[in-house]
């Protein structure tokens, strides 16, 4: 079982930044892949970041590119993501998720464990 939680979230004007953490416990981290995806009311969960399990390749979704970078220290058990030049169209809770693979899938269906969430909220 991994068990993880997300922090950095909170209340930002657009243009600002901000840095989620996602911590991990009950395994290490570095034979999973992992993700942070967003849902904001009313939409569907989203893939905002994703990384390979020993890092390097990632994958980001149109919206975010150029703007979110995501990072993982697995000696920490740790996964990252900056947030810069946020957006009114950024505020949703954001979670982060892991599977025990090398690539890391884009579906949600795909991730195995999942974080409670943290809200992110961008004003204009």
């Amino acid at each position: 079982q991994v068990q993880l939680v997300e922090s950095g979230g909170g209340l930002v004007q657009a243009g600002g930044s901000l840095r989620l953490s996602c911590a991990a416990s009950g395994r290490t981290l570095n034979s999973y892949a992992m993700g942070w995806f967003r849902q904001a009311p009313g939409k569907e969960r989203e893939l905002v970041a994703a990384i390979r399990w020993s890092g390097g390749t990632t994958r980001y979704a149109d919206s975010v590119k150029g703007r979110f970078t995501i990072s993982r220290d697995n000696a920490k058990n740790t996964v990252y993501l900056q947030m810069n030049s946020l957006k009114p169209e950024d505020t949703a809770v954001y979670y982060c998720a892991a599977v025990r693979q090398i690539i890391a899938p884009i579906k949600a269906s795909d991730y195995d464990y999942w974080g409670q969430g943290t809200q992110v909220t961008v004003s204009s």
